[in-house]
């Protein structure tokens, strides 16, 4: 599948990524600045704080109580499109999501 992040300087990186991969993974593995994944996907951090593309909402899945709880202390803004990455597992239904990276 693809996945798009859109970064605060107007860039785009776009990369394919294999199902079941979370999409924190995915950015640091394509040098998304601005996603550091700094607990490696282990929901103890927001270093991997995203927004989702209001598009991509309803099929990025729901907040569980403990993201929400990470959520804020995001350091940029929480939104309603707020998420962590890595909480984003890429799969068919998600083929062509896009991530906004928060400005650091």
């Amino acid at each position: 599948m693809k996945a798009t992040w859109k970064l605060s300087d107007g860039s785009e990186i776009t990369a394919e990524i294999a199902n079941g991969t979370n999409m924190m993974q995915a950015a640091v593995d394509n040098n998304v600045p601005g996603v550091v994944g700094e607990c490696g996907g282990c929901l103890s951090c927001a270093t991997c704080h995203v927004y989702v593309d209001a598009n991509w909402i309803a099929q990025s899945g729901s907040v569980d109580d403990f993201e929400d709880a990470m959520l804020d202390v995001a350091e940029a803004e929480r939104t309603d499109a707020s998420r962590l990455s890595c909480q984003i597992e890429a799969s068919d239904a998600l083929d062509g999501i896009v991530l906004l990276v928060p400005q650091p």
